[in-house]
């Protein structure tokens, strides 16, 4: 025969320093078990609350249970993985969750099915539960737990983003913060400050160790959300500062490169003796360019890290830069680079009809830079030709040319007509 009942009681409490809220005992089939509640609370719309629910086996045989349902929008059981066996006068935890997604009060029932077996008697029984919570909207500040530096050499510093959310139903405003330690300060905040819901912005924390320790300290945000405190937890150490930087190459030769392309090389920078922090990288000359180091960037003894120097010259002729990389502790290191700017030769053909008149013994060819001149006259002997090649012409510059006629006597005809050529860059 199958009967309801079985000496099981069941009991419900909250997580923290909340009383017990209901003792049921289910006693036999004819009497129906009473239904305790189950109060989640006011629980942040979007967010979700799991609460633990006791049950107790107060009989002398061991139950099972190997059912659980819920009804009711906004509840779920959770856990733990069933059957699950409950020895006699020993406890077990059912989880359920409360996940509002709009405001307002939720309902809902649990119910838990179980076996007893006694004196060979098979006994099947149901628990049940009210469950009631509710949803509200108010502003909700949202903050990562911690926030690690690692390493950072003492004399140097690192900052790193904090990123603060209103993940609540509506606006909150924060009003104060504040570091209970030393080595950590804040900013890019300025408070109080209005955070709307569903929105976000970023606090910056700057670590500046000045000994060789660890750091641990607490930022404290105070708003007007329905958390009105958040903590986040703030660790760093500080490195000891007796490395020293070195470079290589020492130096770097580019040679010749046409303006308006670029050339790269490689080297790298290291940290000999000790750890340190590598906080600037410079070039003294725009030409001259370095990059692939993310600044500051931490160095162990004995590690290095790569870069490039790119030479992109502008104008021709000879350059030189000086490549300063600089630690936290004042260890510095240098790197020369040269190189050179060329352009493309470039040549203009000229050429022009014969003059008309007799005995023409050759031409002369004039340039200016200018369309109204003056001009000056390139070929340095008559040319008995029709053509000419002016290979001293600079890239980017714009020439006139125009041509003269001298017959047997030395005579010299007026200019002719003008020409222009305008010479590419580079």
């Amino acid at each position: 025969m199958t009967r309801l009942g079985s000496p099981l009681r069941l009991s419900h409490s909250f997580v923290l320093f909340v009383p017990v809220l209901f003792l049921a005992t289910i006693t036999a089939a004819q009497n129906p078990p009473s239904r305790s509640t189950v109060d989640f609370g006011n629980v942040q719309v979007g967010s979700s609350v799991i609460m633990p629910i006791t049950i107790w086996n107060t009989g002398k045989s061991s139950s099972t249970v190997n059912q659980v349902t819920v009804s009711g929008a906004a509840f779920t059981f959770v856990g733990p993985t069933l059957p699950i066996v409950i020895p006699a006068h020993q406890k077990a935890q059912l989880n359920g969750s409360f996940a509002p997604l709009t405001p307002g009060p939720f309902s809902g029932t649990g119910t838990a099915y179980y076996v007893t077996t006694i004196n060979g008697q098979q006994y099947n029984g149901t628990m049940m539960a009210n469950l009631v919570g509710t949803g509200v909207a108010d502003g909700y500040l949202s903050a990562p737990g911690s926030l690690s530096f690692g390493s950072v050499t003492v004399g140097s510093s690192q900052s790193q983003s904090l990123t603060l959310s209103n993940t609540g139903g509506s606006t909150l405003t924060i009003s104060n913060a504040s570091i209970n330690g030393s080595g950590f300060t804040f900013s890019g905040l300025s408070l109080p400050y209005t955070l709307s819901a569903g929105t976000s912005t970023n606090l910056t924390i700057t670590f500046s160790p000045t000994k060789s320790k660890s750091y641990s300290s607490t930022l404290t945000l105070t708003s007007d959300a329905s958390d009105p405190t958040v903590n986040v937890s703030l660790t760093g150490t500080g490195a000891a500062t007796n490395g020293t930087l070195a470079v290589n190459p020492a130096s770097m030769s580019f040679g010749n490169v046409t303006i308006g392309s670029s050339q790269t090389q490689n080297g790298t920078v290291t940290a000999n003796g000790g750890g340190l922090t590598l906080s600037s990288a410079t070039s003294n000359n725009p030409a001259f360019t370095i990059a692939g180091l993310s600044l500051p960037l931490n160095l162990s003894a004995g590690q290095s890290a790569p870069f490039t120097v790119t030479f992109a010259p502008t104008a021709s002729g000879n350059a030189s830069a000086t490549i300063s990389f600089v630690a936290g502790n004042s260890s510095s290191a240098v790197e020369t680079a040269t190189g050179s700017g060329t352009t493309i030769q470039h040549i203009v053909d000229l050429t022009w009809n014969p003059s008309s008149s007799g005995s023409i013994a050759g031409y002369n060819v004039y340039r200016a830079t200018s369309s109204n001149g003056p001009f000056s006259k390139i070929n340095s002997a008559l040319d008995a030709s029709l053509t000419y090649s002016d290979n001293t012409v600079q890239s980017g510059s714009t020439y006139y040319y125009a041509t003269t006629a001298v017959d047997s006597s030395g005579e010299e005809s007026s200019y002719s007509n003008m020409t222009t050529a305008t010479i590419p860059f580079p």
